[in-house]
């Protein structure tokens, strides 16, 4: 009954306030004029939706609307003139009929007015700069650059909201955590297209040839621009350097609204940030033009070409070119890096991944190219074979060095990668949470990368990963040849030598009897392995330098002096088996280089193969003890089918 009693009330108090609320208006008293609607807004709340009514609903929104507008003029006199006892008045008058909106648009739209006007005044500075410096100079100048005034903008903006900040601290303490934000998001968002094309035309100021056609960054990547107009560092740098300025701004802003919500900071630095966001959606491009053309700039090939019989200074050359560019491409790599932090804060480390394995294969293709050309060179591919004994030994170390130390660079700067894909550093971290709180997709991405470079077992660059692998297996190919190319030379021959079927002289008078020495072809080999450890020393000094390293040092030259040897070894043995046929003074003599050799490689610590020390034993033998030696205790240690063969050139039958 009392609920029904006051609805009743409201509904007679509702007919008679819409009778009397025009004489309020007509009185020009605001305040009562919004209390009057409230009321009525109240009453209609009260009785729900009465048919009878709906003609009051209707006239309540027209009043409100009227009353808003009556209050505007006064509203903007008082934002204007600073008058807070008139600002708060009529800020209540505006809440109680539910349009504090209308006072946040205006407060926003008188604030932003002098921060365009301190952004307009730039192009006047820029050409009084440029008239006064042409009278001057009589020459044509552009004047005053974007970069040196964007700084002095920022200043002049942030005193001046932090002037907003202390006036509205006591004119809306209620508000003033978003009303000071909300002009600095509109002024950037009415300022985003012309902020973008300052900012491009800035980025290509750095360049004449972009200067002089008042072109930058975006031009470029369009390619509406001739071809010969390139992508350049510069122009990325430029653009970095105007990011780090928007940068400091934004923490000076971070600050100043630090009692804000944390959404409307955010949102307030988005805003900051979006002049750049056009240049970041496009930083893969960016970064792949660039790495691209400084790659290419690296001459690793330059001296292959030149002249033919140069082949030292060629060699020395080419090597020499391609060591130095491993450390070249490493500053590459790493310059890659700190731009996508530099801009993007690592959001972009996707864009980033993708950009370094494509170069990256590039690299790696033109060392494969390159690695091609040296094996013509040092006459590995070619009919000049026997040309390569004069090979240099200090080359035979540059190409070790080189293969070797290039596997382990690439690799070291895709670790490189992997680290610095890790964003160490909470601002680098700021500015990609920025961005990524809008990109969804592309923050999964960047999550799942840094999430992945935690595994040891994580690649950044996959391709380039396995392209390394092979390129790896190139290197240690023809650093293998290399060393192994005097040893096939000399060896190339063996058997067919004319010794093993020579016969001894006979004469009127008997010879003493003279043991065999080794042969010219087997102590050239001989000495040649045994003076490997010396020419790798060199390049194990360069490894080495703590303990670790010498252990390092030490097994990466054990291992090339035991491949090269085993290579030697089974060449030997493959000379053995295509002799035909040796008579017993051919016995003498090859068992004399074998046993050379024999002790050559127990010198180096190398096991003798069974077939080498069976043949060995074999052909040391007299021809009529062969049989005995099978058939003895001792016939256990030969291999067998070794056996079969010597006695099948040697001529012996076995029963």
């Amino acid at each position: 009954m009392e609920a029904a009693y006051t609805t009743l009330q409201d509904a007679a108090g509702l007919a008679q306030l819409s009778q009397s609320v025009e004489d309020v208006f007509s009185s020009g008293n605001l305040p009562k004029a919004a209390e009057t609607l409230a009321t009525m807004r109240h009453c209609l709340s009260a009785v729900g939706e009465v048919a009878e009514f709906a003609n009051v609903r209707k006239q309540l929104e027209v009043l409100e609307e009227r009353l808003d507008e009556m209050v505007q003029p006064r509203l903007v006199d008082a934002l204007s003139n600073r008058k807070v006892d008139a600002v708060q008045d009529l800020r209540g008058i505006l809440i109680r009929i539910n349009r504090f909106k209308s006072l946040e648009v205006q407060y926003t739209k008188i604030h932003v007015k002098p921060l365009k006007k301190l952004w307009d005044d730039f192009e006047l500075k820029q050409r009084s700069s440029k008239v006064d410096m042409e009278k001057l100079s009589g020459e044509s100048i552009s004047g005053l650059s974007f970069s040196s005034w964007l700084p002095n903008f920022y200043d002049e903006t942030l005193l001046y909201l932090e002037q907003e900040w202390k006036w509205c601290l006591t004119a809306f303490p209620d508000e003033y955590k978003s009303l000071v934000p909300k002009v600095l998001t509109e002024t950037m968002s009415e300022l985003n297209s012309s902020f973008v094309s300052r900012i491009n035309i800035a980025t290509g100021d750095v360049i004449p040839e972009t200067r002089s056609i008042a072109k930058g960054i975006l031009d470029v990547l369009s390619g509406d621009l001739p071809k010969s107009t390139k992508l350049q560092n510069k122009h990325l740098q430029a653009l970095i350097e105007l990011h780090n300025m928007t940068g400091t701004f934004a923490r000076n802003i971070q600050y100043l609204f630090s009692e804000s919500d944390l959404a409307v900071v955010l949102n307030t630095l988005k805003a900051i940030y979006s002049p750049y966001e056009t240049f970041k959606a496009r930083y893969g491009q960016m970064e792949r033009a660039i790495l691209s053309a400084e790659m290419t700039s690296i001459d690793i090939r330059g001296a292959v070409p030149r002249g033919v019989g140069a082949q030292g200074i060629e060699l020395s050359e080419t090597v020499r070119r391609m060591e130095e560019s491993i450390p070249e491409m490493i500053v590459l790599l790493e310059a890659a890096v700190e731009r996508c932090i530099s801009l993007t804060g690592g959001s972009e480390a996707d864009e980033l991944v993708l950009a370094l394995d494509d170069v990256m294969l590039q690299y790696i293709s033109n060392l494969q190219e390159t690695l091609k050309s040296l094996r013509i060179i040092c006459g590995l591919d070619s009919d000049a074979l026997k040309k390569d004994a004069g090979l240099e030994k200090k080359e035979v170390q540059r190409l070790v060095d080189v293969s070797e130390e290039e596997e382990w660079s690439i690799v070291q700067a895709t670790a490189d990668e992997n680290a610095d894909l890790s964003f160490a550093g909470r601002a680098a971290l700021d500015i990609a949470a920025i961005r990524l709180s809008d990109l969804p997709d592309k923050s999964k991405k960047f999550l799942t990368v840094l999430e992945q470079s935690k595994d040891p077992r994580f690649h950044a660059l996959p391709l380039t990963s396995q392209r390394v692998a092979a390129f790896s297996d190139t290197v240690n190919e023809l650093v293998y040849d290399v060393l192994i190319s005097k040893v096939r030379q000399r060896l190339s021959e063996v058997a067919r030598l004319p010794i093993w079927s020579s016969v001894e002289e006979q004469g009127g008078l008997p010879l003493p009897s003279f043991s065999a020495y080794p042969q010219a072809y087997v102590t050239s080999v001989g000495e040649y392995l045994l003076t490997l450890p010396q020419q790798l020393e060199p390049l194990a000094e360069g490894i080495s330098g703590n303990e670790a390293g010498n252990d390092e040092a030490q097994f990466f030259a054990t291992e090339w002096i035991f491949k090269v040897a085993e290579g030697a070894t089974a060449l030997f043995m493959e000379q053995l088996r295509g002799i035909h046929y040796i008579t017993d003074r051919g016995s003498q003599q090859l068992a004399a280089d074998i046993e050379y050799l024999n002790n050559v490689l127990s010198a180096l610590s190398m096991p003798i193969p069974p077939f080498l020390s069976t043949f060995h034993a074999c052909v040391s033998t007299p021809r009529d003890q062969v049989r005995d030696l099978i058939k003895s205790d001792g016939a256990s240690q030969l291999d067998l089918p070794t056996t079969h063969l010597v006695c099948k050139i040697r001529r012996i039958t076995l029963d």
